[in-house]
């Protein structure tokens, strides 16, 4: 790791050091003096701040640290000075630090270990993302210190939990295993992950969180394994499960507010080989937006399915795979289509959002409440619009296409691999083909890929021949051709990208289509047919979001086919 010195001027003088000292000591925002003193920002004071004491600057937590930098180093210095080792030489040690004015932390680890201290300045974060990479999640809890950290970083339960009297209760209520599970959770949700998986191997405790759609592993500490059992149960707990049983799946819910905002998190269990395996889907209200316009449809989509939505009857569809974002898309539609002139009801397994103005219903399959029996029942309270979860079976199928035939504008998912296959799976599950010909109006396709992290996307002219073979023409030709790939920032946890945006392939049943279809043709003649009547596939999509500098041709390509 480099520790740059960095000589930025005007210097600040010894009333100004005073000052920065003051606001440090007591904890004030630095933003006041930023603004006071004209910095762009709390890094460039901090910055100046080491330059006018004749200190170094680090500037980045990336690089890996010498082999011996943490050896024999006092955890516990760590994480109540909030400061870490980034260098040793004979007699002299180099300490990250946020707070240059905190003698006490260089004391004390000067007198631990009996060196010289070179304090290295740097933001708190960067110190904390340092604690994090080398020491793990959780390593703080470990140790069995208090956490320093704000009150609004705390994971505030909503209902109350009823533990069990069990030892295993007992144990997973003890302070230091609530903390240890509060910051898993806390941290999943800073770093805006969709998936916690916590697994049992025979090697020990593995933690992933899986964020922009793909798993990243957690470092976590060795010491964490004596806690598996422990970090189980009280999430069992939490989610009100039997924490008894370990032998079946078990599924539940836990209402938190993580630092002042709402987050649902729904609990799968599972008995494994080397224990039970746990994983999390994290809900975030806070995050909560739907609009067609903000997921990254392309205004020729947008149009179209704007149209579409508004119909008086019909079915409209929207396939993908698990995660691509299909759920979201339909929020989306609800939300610009309800009014007050309309009823809307939804039948949903499970209902991950609230929505305002529109009626909801959860599937509850073991008391026989299905889509199928929700369906009959709704149409019942005089719907306008019905919103089904998921197309799964003949039952709710029929149902769907019958709710279209009698005035009703039907929206559902189905899992197919582009939007041509939802008739023949229709007609696979066993609804006549002239029925899926009448009723589906339209099919939308969606993928999510990676969005390039603005801050440190590269640009490149890429090689010709590495070009895949149904590259745009016209941009293969184009010896001006720019693309961009993923750096790494710390913004982005390194990986080159931040967010996801869904790429779109809209079918409208147009006459060739419905007579196609109504003949129960492939999914390949009625996807040619769609296509010479304009539409443009997902592969198309993602071109042209990569040739616009938004995503990479290798998200492209792990999302979708050639067509």
């Amino acid at each position: 790791m480099i520790a740059n010195t960095v000589a930025l001027h005007p210097q600040l003088d010894s009333t100004q050091l005073r000052q920065l000292a003051d606001t440090l000591r007591d904890g004030d925002p630095l933003e006041t003096l930023v603004d006071r003193w004209s910095f762009n920002n709390r890094q460039e004071l901090l910055a100046v701040s080491a330059s006018s004491l004749g200190l170094e600057w680090l500037d980045t937590d990336e690089g890996d640290l010498p082999a011996d930098a943490m050896e024999g180093f006092p955890m516990k210095l760590i994480h109540r000075h909030e400061v870490f080792p980034l260098e040793r030489g004979p007699g002299w040690i180099k300490l990250a630090i946020s707070n240059p004015f905190d003698f006490a932390a260089v004391d004390s680890v000067a007198s631990a270990l009996e060196v010289e201290v070179r304090p290295v300045v740097a933001t708190a974060e960067t110190v904390q993302r340092l604690i994090k990479r080398n020491l793990g999640v959780g390593s703080e809890t470990i140790d069995g210190l208090i956490a320093l950290q704000r009150q609004a970083g705390d994971v505030e339960m909503l209902e109350e939990l009823d533990a069990d009297s069990l030892e295993d209760a007992e144990e997973a209520q003890q302070a230091s295993v609530v903390r240890l599970v509060n910051e898993i959770l806390s941290e999943a949700i800073e770093v805006r992950a969709s998936d916690i998986h916590v697994e049992s191997q025979e090697a020990g405790l593995k933690l992933r969180y899986r964020i922009d759609g793909v798993l990243q592993k957690q470092p976590t500490p060795p010491e964490m394994n004596q806690f598996r059992a422990a970090i189980i149960s009280r999430l069992k707990i939490m989610a009100k499960m039997n924490i008894a049983e370990k032998r079946i799946p078990q599924d539940g819910r836990i209402k938190l507010r993580v630092a002042g905002r709402e987050v649902d998190v729904r609990v799968s269990i599972i008995p494994m080989l080397h224990g039970e395996g746990v994983v999390m889907r994290v809900l975030d209200k806070s995050n909560l937006s739907f609009s067609l316009k903000g997921v990254g449809m392309p205004d020729s989509v947008y149009e179209k399915f704007q149209k579409l939505i508004r119909l008086p009857h019909g079915i409209v569809l929207v396939t993908g795979p698990t995660g691509s974002g299909k759920t979201t898309t339909l929020y989306s539609a609800l939300s610009e289509i309800k009014s007050e002139d309309n009823k809307i009801v939804t039948t949903e397994d499970p209902i991950e959002y609230q929505l305002d103005g529109i009626n909801q219903i959860q599937v509850h399959t073991k008391v026989g409440l299905t889509f199928a029996a929700c369906l009959r029942a709704i149409l019942r309270h005089d719907p306008d619009v019905v919103l089904i979860g998921e197309i799964r079976d003949l039952e709710t199928a029929e149902n769907a296409t019958q709710a279209s035939l009698t005035g009703h504008m039907v929206f559902s998912t189905l899992h197919t691999n582009d939007s041509a296959g939802a008739f023949m799976r229709l007609n696979d599950m066993g609804v006549e083909p002239f029925l899926v010909a009448n009723t589906v109006e339209g099919v939308l396709a969606q993928r999510l890929v990676r969005v390039l992290c603005d801050d440190c996307k590269e640009p490149y002219r890429p090689d010709v021949d590495e070009l895949p073979d149904d590259f745009p023409a016209e941009a293969r030709l184009d010896p001006r051709l720019l693309m961009y790939r993923p750096g790494g920032c710390e913004n982005c946890r390194r990986t080159g990208y931040r967010g996801r945006m869904g790429i779109y392939e809209l079918l409208v049943t147009n006459e060739e289509v419905r007579q196609l279809a109504s003949q129960g043709a492939s999914s390949d003649l009625i996807k040619k047919a769609a296509m010479q009547s304009g539409m443009e596939t997902l592969r198309m999509d993602g071109w042209n979001k990569a040739l616009a500098g938004v995503t990479t041709i290798d998200e492209v390509l792990r999302v979708t086919k050639a067509d």
